[in-house]
């Protein structure tokens, strides 16, 4: 009895040392990372209907970014820049129509494989593709530094390169001493009775080609036995058979889809396939939680990927039908909760001022994604156009970013210089105290505007991408609040009239052929004035118009210049499904396992960002 009653005091005076010692060690870092949450679907950056209180708290306590970008619209390229401080371009990981159907484009025309159903994403766990195993993650570097390191959530960076087993592109190969999650990310193929997005107009191809070739062997039946036409039973019985094998040799893959793809694994081991979506949320949480207290005594790293809010979106009973936003901001509101919790652990072990907080998500929103079962799935980007997959369009690459640590930053603090989440890397070095020399890096270390003793960005140039396409580039003139955007192309919106590309298959715009319009000279924008690039600007409307457009193609020569040739990691031969790839619990095709955990139900209240 008496052990209960001193309880409470021990962990009071636990946390009380443990924050007292944070000056005596180096710091930890939590970095939370949304999937395709927008800019405006977040009450600290102006959305007043869909309830935030824990993310909003956190940048009241902290400082928040108004201009911070994404180095991609797309998750796959986005995260690679995140993790490595450099533009994906860098490592392969950005793609085109023609790399990833090399010689054989009309092919992939007439199949459906090019144009609006691909996109330059990882599609298959089963593909060689994936973030390559000579490069650099800040993981990799706080590992060296003495950080336990680890990955709670999606990955999408690839798994295995020649064999089943080698995880060549593995978390644990890329500096996480620790991995729990999907290593693929949330698709509508994961959920029963959502449809299909992998490839589903190749799907439907493939199909309606199937049926040809169906009702073609069944007429040759029927001509012969009416005597109009004279072909041997051998003959027919081997047509019959290669009809089945053809019919087989894509049925079988995009069939089994959903349990290949749709997977958990717990470092190597892939301990759920296919998964059960509905309780994947508080799973990831728990261990989150757990690797938090597990390493509350030395210096860690967590990056808490989230695989909220990406369609399918989740219709959990604790937050169903509690937002006026329907599925989407239900989502929403579940999401702020896990980062709730995850703070108040945090938070209650005492490790507030020794932890550097950071969220932020890996684009824009999906503005055109919507579901006959949910109705819209797609966020908000607030008054900034376009969004995910859209290319260099201010709503795809804007995204929040908020960190806090009480203390070093200054609680309130509000930073509109331009910033990018490649400048992760170089941050975290400078904090872990890692000073040996590194390759090129495209970001820069934040610290010093964080903490405001800097008034300007070390970002006077960025330049974005749609595909491997250079898009569209900035530049932030010494000495001036303007932010001159040019853009070389823009994507093709329709219907006509629409942000956005609604009457794509894929609902997501294309960067290459007639999907884009060129502009020469390129639009100009001045996003301090305009940021919702509505005014392009002209010789007229602009005195520096010339000197903007000079500027920043010296930039952009220099950015190239700066590139060299590597492997594409996206290309036709790398992202497509091979069975020697696939990981597999179990017995391959058969793969099957449970994870036995029974995560706790969720709670709104109790939910507090000190």
């Amino acid at each position: 009895m008496r052990l209960s009653i001193l309880e409470p005091c021990i962990i009071l005076l636990l946390s009380l040392w443990g924050d007292a010692r944070g000056e005596d060690r180096k710091p930890n870092f939590v970095l939370i990372m949304v999937d395709d949450m927008g800019i405006g679907d977040v009450g600290c950056y102006g959305n007043d209907t869909i309830r935030t209180p824990n993310i909003d708290r956190l940048a009241s306590k902290g400082v928040k970014l108004t201009q911070h970008m994404a180095a991609s619209s797309l998750c796959t390229p986005s995260r690679t820049a995140f993790l490595t401080g450099r533009y994906p371009v860098r490592s392969g990981l950005l793609t085109t129509t023609a790399s990833r159907c090399g010689h054989f484009v009309d092919v992939c025309v007439f199949l459906g494989m090019a144009g609006s159903v691909w996109s330059p994403v990882l599609l298959f766990l089963g593909g060689s593709g994936g973030l390559p195993p000579n490069e650099t993650t800040f993981a990799n570097r706080l590992q060296q530094q003495g950080y336990t390191t680890g990955l709670v959530g999606k990955w999408h960076l690839g798994v295995n390169c020649e064999r089943r087993g080698d995880h060549c592109h593995h978390p644990n190969h890329h500096g996480f001493n620790f991995f729990y999650g999907m290593p693929f990310t949330l698709v509508d193929d994961c959920v029963p009775g959502m449809g299909t997005f992998i490839m589903a107009r190749l799907q439907q191809t493939l199909k309606n080609v199937s049926a040809l070739l169906g009702i073609g062997l069944f007429t040759l039946v029927f001509i012969r036995a009416c005597g109009l036409f004279d072909i041997s039973p051998r003959r027919l019985t081997a047509l019959f058979l290669f009809g089945i094998l053809l019919t087989a040799v894509w049925f079988v893959p995009f069939h089994f889809l959903p349990r290949w793809n749709c997977i958990v694994m717990r470092d190597q081991e892939v301990v759920e396939q296919p998964m059960t979506t509905e309780t994947l949320p508080y799973r990831m949480l728990t261990e989150a939680q757990q690797f938090v207290k597990r390493n509350a005594h030395h210096p860690f790293l967590l990056f808490f990927s989230l695989i909220h809010i990406h369609t399918p979106l989740f219709n959990t009973p604790a937050f169903a039908g509690k937002s006026r936003h329907g599925r989407y901001g239900d989502n929403m509101e579940e999401l702020d909760w896990i980062v709730g919790e995850l703070i108040q652990t945090l938070d209650s072990l005492g490790m507030a001022n020794n932890t550097l907080v950071y969220l932020t998500s890996d684009h824009g929103g999906h503005i055109e994604n919507s579901h006959p079962l949910i109705g819209p799935g797609g966020g908000w980007n607030g008054i900034y156009r376009g969004g995910k997959a859209m290319g260099g369009w201010e709503g795809g690459i804007r995204v929040p970013g908020i960190f806090r640590w009480p203390s070093r930053l200054a609680a309130g603090r509000v930073v509109d210089e331009p910033t990018s989440l490649m400048d992760l890397y170089p941050t975290l070095k400078y904090l872990a105290q890692d000073t040996r020399s590194d390759r090129l890096l495209d970001g820069h270390n934040l610290m010093p505007l964080l903490e405001g003793k800097v008034d300007r960005s070390e970002h006077e140039f960025m330049f974005h991408y749609c595909g491997s396409f250079l898009n569209a580039a900035r530049w932030h003139p010494p000495g001036s609040d303007s932010s001159f955007k040019l853009h070389f192309f823009t994507p093709n919106f329709s219907p006509p009239g629409a942000i956005g590309c609604y009457n794509n298959p894929s609902s997501c715009c294309q960067c290459h052929g007639d999907h884009v319009t060129h502009h020469d000279p390129p639009l100009l924008y001045d996003l301090f004035h305009d940021p919702s690039e509505s005014h392009p600007l002209s010789p007229d409307t602009e005195p520096r118009y010339a000197e903007v457009l000079r500027q920043i193609a010296k930039a952009v020569e220099r950015h190239q210049r700066s590139k060299h040739d590597v492997p594409n990691q996206m290309n036709l031969k790398k992202i497509l499904w091979r069975p020697w790839l696939q990981p597999c619990c179990g017995t391959f095709p058969f793969c099957g396992c449970k994870e036995g955990a029974t995560p706790r139900s969720p709670q709104q209240k109790d939910s507090k960002v000190d």
